[in-house]
């Protein structure tokens, strides 16, 4: 099947059975959408992804049991075919947001006010991108900025020039694949190839963490610097 007709396969993580019959309503009627099961909690969404095949998860952060963080960090060090997740929660506070990223979250949604972003953040985690609330993305620089690593890892000697430059833009807040290459000069594929080539010699799990890891290490000052 090819990307044109394939269906992205979405499970509804929230512990809220109103909210989540909603949500299933509002994507079964979206094209490119078939919404495969809703969960409660966290352990279940981990199980029923898996069970479903499901593409991505919208996980809601506080469910009783597993949270949202652990179960988006149980699917992100899964193996198999990749699981992204986008948070769709109503907490906004610097400390959830990072919590979720750094457990492996390819989005970031706030439910009182990005929820006309929804089809838009499915199809780029599904695409391997990533969509940010913009009511988070400044609270996220802030505090990556607060902990940068004094050093900067030995990994940052071991990137080639060309995966050095795909984390720069990553870390800048360029998510797309299509703007990566536009910017460097490259097809999409090679891009694809770079992130995942340096996702594994700096230890990411996904873009998202790539992008987190580059700010750590100043290379969001290096893309600054170099214009």
């Amino acid at each position: 099947m090819t990307d044109r007709t394939r269906s992205i396969r979405v499970l509804i993580a929230d512990d809220n059975r109103s909210f989540r019959r909603g949500l299933h309503l509002q994507l079964g009627q979206a094209p490119g959408i078939t919404v495969v099961g809703e969960a409660a909690n966290g352990r279940d969404a981990v199980l029923a992804a898996h069970a479903e095949r499901a593409d991505v998860v919208l996980m809601d952060l506080e469910m009783p049991g597993m949270n949202g963080v652990d179960a988006t960090r149980a699917l992100a060090q899964s193996e198999g075919p990749r699981i992204s997740v986008v948070v769709l929660t109503s907490h906004s506070a610097d400390a959830h947001v990072l919590r979720a990223l750094e457990a492996g979250a390819s989005g970031y949604l706030l439910k009182t006010h990005d929820t006309h972003q929804l089809l838009e953040a499915i199809r780029a985690a599904d695409r391997g991108d990533a969509v940010m609330s913009p009511r988070v993305t400044a609270p996220v620089i802030r505090e990556l900025t607060r902990v940068r690593n004094s050093a900067p890892d030995p990994a940052v000697a071991a990137l080639s020039p060309s995966e050095r430059s795909v984390i720069v833009l990553l870390s800048g807040g360029v998510t797309s694949n299509d703007e990566i290459a536009k910017e460097i000069g490259v097809s999409v594929n090679t891009v694809r190839s770079h992130v995942q080539s340096a996702m594994r010699k700096v230890g990411a799990s996904d873009r998202t963490q790539l992008a987190l890891w580059g700010v750590r290490n100043s290379l969001d000052d290096f893309r600054l610097s170099s214009k």
